[in-house]
């Protein structure tokens, strides 16, 4: 029985320490091959053509022995997608062989390189490609340039105000070396009240950053329009106007998410005293190309109005004569109960070049109080020696002499019909 109890003890015994050999040999097999893989990983790989060159520089950056950057950043499909046929993308060419047991995606955690394993290279991509455009407001300022103002706006719904942040002025063009700048802000057809900006002492080029509160319903927002006046203050505290903005809010979109950031050029004003019945600002331009005569109907000032109310609204109406015959006429959107009122509308008409010394252009302004007669306020007619004299005659010449560029100019009202 002794025997048979060593006989049975030793046959355990073997086992067992059957069972350990083979659980170690296991072990270092695993670990031999977790070396192999990364070695594989790290080593350059054997590649043809357009993959070799991309390998011999991924390598380089990755043991940081390259001196410049790569201008092309590989595109790899990852390993999740290695069952799919990407064949045709990749010319047959493979980073890795997908046929190696070991790059084999495993679960569980893995280094940043094994989850290269199996990966293909598809291409590259060119980081000049998407690159932001660059921001050129601050350098590029057309000749004749007096300024530029920057600024943003956004409308609170439930409160119903208009937020508007006065940031910044640059390049301003003062009358003496120094300028201490100062900005007010109107919101038309209110000139009576408006908001002013802290003064900057000594610079051309201030920097605002304030803020400012306007209270107006939604109903009524679209038909105000932002002023913006840019004054110098000198040794003798004497406000000299350096430039202006006419910002007209009908075209935004304002919400509270939705916080637009602006800058415009600052134009001189006409500091010319209104004429007896108004005068009206407009653009003209012709292309000559398609034929297309464009009038840009800007705003009028001084307007006679035979009654200043909210009920009363005043637009334009622009006409095509040809041979003192009618073609076409179009009109602005009203604005409501302003003897300034802003419009900033472009209006097109087909107008073949043959036409230019026999046709002629119309503007009417005209008032419209509810259930009563529109009223006309004043007129002017531009075109060729045919109809014109003077500033209009001038008006129409540099348009045809400058083809497609706006051409803009204030004319006096008169009340002829």
């Amino acid at each position: 029985t002794e025997r048979a109890v060593a006989v049975a003890g030793g046959i355990i015994g073997g086992i067992l320490l059957f069972f350990l050999i083979g659980i170690t040999a296991c072990l270092l097999w695993k670990k031999f091959c977790h070396l192999l893989s990364y070695e594989k990983l790290t080593s350059p790989v054997k590649t043809t053509n357009a993959n070799a060159i991309f390998q011999d520089q991924s390598t380089s950056e990755i043991q940081l022995k390259s001196t410049s950057r790569s201008r092309s950043v590989p595109f790899i499909v990852p390993p999740t997608l290695h069952g799919r046929d990407w064949i045709n993308l990749t010319n047959e060419e493979q980073v890795q062989e997908d046929s190696d047991p070991h790059m084999i995606p495993q679960s569980g955690p893995r280094s940043s390189f094994h989850s290269l394993a199996g990966a293909y290279v598809v291409g590259t991509i060119n980081p000049e490609l998407y690159k932001f455009p660059e921001d050129k407001s601050e350098t590029d300022f057309p000749e004749g340039n007096i300024g530029r103002l920057w600024f943003s706006i956004e409308y609170e719904q439930e409160s119903e105000r208009l937020l508007v942040s006065l940031i910044k002025v640059r390049k301003l063009q003062p009358p003496a070396d120094s300028c201490s700048p100062f900005v007010k802000i109107y919101l038309l057809p209110d000139e009576r009240s408006y908001l002013q900006s802290k003064t900057k002492r000594k610079t051309l080029n201030p920097q605002f950053n304030e803020n400012f509160v306007f209270q107006v319903s939604s109903k009524m927002l679209l038909q105000r329009t932002l002023k913006f006046l840019v004054y110098h203050v000198d040794k003798q505290k004497k406000h000299h106007l350096l430039g202006q903005v006419i910002f007209p809010l009908k075209n935004e979109t304002l919400t509270d998410d939705n916080k637009l950031v602006i800058w415009r050029d600052l134009e001189k004003e006409n500091l010319e005293p209104p004429s007896d019945y108004g005068d009206i600002q407009f653009s003209l331009s012709y292309n000559d190309y398609l034929g297309r005569l464009t009038v840009v109907v800007l705003r009028a000032r001084g307007l006679k109005l035979q009654e200043e109310s909210h009920a009363v609204s005043v637009y334009v109406k622009v006409s095509l004569m040809n041979h003192n015959k009618f073609i076409k006429s179009k009109k602005t959107a009203a604005v409501l109960g302003s003897p300034n009122p802003v419009y900033n509308e472009t209006f097109s008409f087909k107008t073949d070049q043959t036409e230019l010394d026999t046709a002629s252009l119309s503007l009417s302004v005209l008032q419209s109080i509810k259930g009563e007669k529109t009223h006309l306020l004043g007129r002017v007619v531009v075109g060729p020696f045919m109809y014109t004299r003077g500033k209009e005659l001038e008006h129409w010449n540099e348009m045809i002499n400058k083809p497609k560029e706006l051409v803009k100019r204030w004319h006096a009202l008169c009340h002829s019909t």
